[in-house]
């Protein structure tokens, strides 16, 4: 039962009988009433004004009436200019949190076999370095819009894109058959993806000092980076690659397999994965071809160097290379080959892309060239773009080995919740691997939450020691409620159903109200692409559930009804907070 929807079928019923106008459900406007008022929800009556040929507070006045009489969730109202504040009455609440009790997917929709495909691209790293901080943003807001938009009813393929080819790969390659001396994750005891990285910032070193000695010997700058020898191998090693060269690719294979496994340890960390990974190496030649046919249908041009463009002018924009002269592929090409394949693999109705807003123009392009080309959800497609992350120090460069490593970050985050844990003496009476598991999903969810409650849109400062306080708008503020429920209703051993008659005070209305609102809050988040969203939905839940225990007792509460009551209540706000954070891909634990 959904008293919004309930009073709002009234009122369109209250203004044809008053007024012999049918109105449209969108006309009727409902909003929480303002807390200096009383009331529960405020009715906008200025649409209905005209309608009624009357002053706005006349028609308020007759409109309350008229829904007092006929509506029995309204106990009584009052009016303010052209607002009607009406209060709901505590049999209403009651029932509102009976079927909320009984709703097991509560706020929530379940996709059907007509359900729209959602794929949702995200992650997309190189094999030449580990994933840093900047990954993380983009994996945490990539899996929670996949959760997001499944519990908005959608089927849901959650995709990744590796770069696990071009120049940046050959520089890591090349440096190890440098100076690596074979050296193997195994013999290093260093994950592969960290190992490679090490290589990527040894060219980046030698090759600085390269430039530096052309620089000294009279050569300009920009031509030193060229005519250097190391990235002269480098272009050389390239080429091979795109050649098959069969020692090339043997390499390039042996150390790309070093990352993976790497790279699945991190994921498995952080709690996210993929229904589907693509490889660039095997969608390159798909955009290439993809092109050509564009050209042969007279899409896209060939100039004078043989090298292939998009004339974008007539949209605004400029040329776009798609095909370098000597018949190479950028980014783009190889984003129309991905699409290529996805859209032979699965029947897609929209594609979300979770990538930096660096890229803006790159996906801008994308979609009027994937349109041209006759996909369907071309013009449609939707960036996801989200800002930069950076530490209290600062920026991060990958060639200059100053990243803020992903492993490392979460173990610290997990390292600082197993400490501040200790001095505040959560883990008293627990054995020392409930203390490491409850440090893992309260670290975890810290750095989680932190990331995932600013607008993705907005670029943000990552602060691990604000993230952990256990009070405050953090993850650990929001678990520590829910395992001090669950303690709660162990506690009280069994919760029966919801009582029918008990006398309510305005703290546990509010709270019925709030936990009424997850899902307006799920499906805004769905239209808004915002994780942001869930996590101050979650926020203000878990808010308002704390000055409620802080004024009422659950089970020292005499009067049995009551203590029934409080205890459903009490029960429902930890079922919508583990909904509600699972949303963020944050775990809650039980006890803390």
């Amino acid at each position: 039962m959904n008293i919004e929807a309930l009073i709002s079928k009234a009122a369109q019923e209250a203004v044809k009988a008053l007024y012999g106008v049918e109105v449209p459900e969108k006309m009727v406007q409902l909003q929480k009433t303002r807390s200096e008022f009383e009331g529960n929800l405020t009715l906008v009556v200025f649409p209905f004004v005209k309608m009624a040929r009357k002053s706005p507070e006349q028609t308020a006045q007759e409109l309350g009436e008229y829904l007092q009489k006929n509506c029995g969730a309204i106990e009584k109202f009052n009016v303010v200019k052209g607002f009607l504040n009406l209060s709901i009455g505590d049999g209403a609440w009651l029932q509102l949190l009976s079927a909320i009790d009984a709703d097991d997917h509560f706020g929530t929709k379940q996709a059907t076999d007509n359900s729209p495909l959602v794929m949702i691209e995200y992650s997309s790293p190189n094999t030449n370095k580990p994933l840093h901080l900047g990954h993380v943003r983009n994996n945490l807001l990539g899996w929670s819009l996949a959760q997001i938009m499944e519990a908005n009813g959608n089927k849901v393929v959650k995709t990744n894109i590796v770069n696990d080819r071009g120049i940046h790969i050959c520089k890591s390659m090349l440096a190890w058959l440098k100076y690596g001396n074979g050296e193997t994750p195994e013999s290093s005891g260093k994950k592969g993806d960290h190992l490679i990285g090490d290589y990527y910032v040894a060219f980046d070193k030698h090759y600085r000092e390269e430039i530096k000695q052309l620089v000294a010997q009279g050569m300009d700058e920009e031509k030193a980076k060229q005519e250097a020898p190391l990235i002269k191998e480098a272009h050389e090693m390239l080429v091979k690659w795109e050649q098959n060269d069969p020692e090339v690719r043997a390499l390039w294979e042996k150390m790309n397999n070093w990352v993976y496994a790497g790279f699945d340890e991190t994921y498995k960390k952080m709690g996210v994965g993929f229904d589907k990974i693509y490889y660039e190496s095997q969608t390159y030649l798909k955009g290439k071809a993809k092109v050509e046919e564009g050209l042969a249908k007279g899409l896209f041009e060939r100039h004078e160097d043989n090298s292939v463009w998009a004339d974008l002018t007539n949209e605004g924009l400029d040329q776009k290379l798609l095909l370098r002269s000597d018949g190479t592929s950028v980014y783009m090409t190889q984003d129309i080959g991905t699409a290529e394949m996805r859209f032979q693999d699965y029947p897609i109705d929209k594609m979300i892309y979770v990538v930096g807003n660096e890229q803006n123009y790159h996906f801008q392009v994308l979609s009027i060239l994937l349109d041209r080309l006759g996909f369907k959800w071309g013009k449609e497609l939707t960036h996801f773009s989200y800002g930069m992350v950076e530490l209290p120090n600062g920026k991060m460069k990958s060639r200059e080995g100053t990243v803020v490593d992903a492993d490392d970050l979460m173990a610290l985050m997990v390292e600082d919740a197993y400490k501040t844990s200790m001095e505040l003496g959560k883990f008293d009476d627990m054995t020392e691997e409930e203390r490491r598991e409850i440090a893992r999903i309260v670290g975890m969810g810290a750095l989680k939450y932190f990331i995932l409650k600013v607008d993705a849109r907005k670029n943000m400062l990552f602060n691990p020691e604000e993230s952990i306080d256990f009070n405050g708008n953090t993850g650990p503020f929001i678990q520590y409620t829910y395992a001090r429920i669950r303690s709660i209703l162990r506690k009280a051993s069994q919760v029966a159903g919801c009582p029918e008659n008990v006398e309510l005070s305005d703290k546990e209305i509010e709270l019925i109200q709030k936990m009424n609102e997850f899902g307006a809050a799920v499906e805004q988040a769905g239209k808004d692409y915002s994780p942001s969203g869930i996590a101050n939905y979650c926020y203000e839940l878990t808010k308002v559930f704390n000055q409620f225990y802080h004024d009422y007792s659950i089970l020292n509460e005499p009067d049995e009804q009551k203590r029934l009551f409080r205890l459903v209540l009490a029960k429902n706000v930890a079922k919508i907070i583990k909904s509600a954070m699972s949303l963020l891909g944050i775990e809650v634990p039980e006890r803390m």
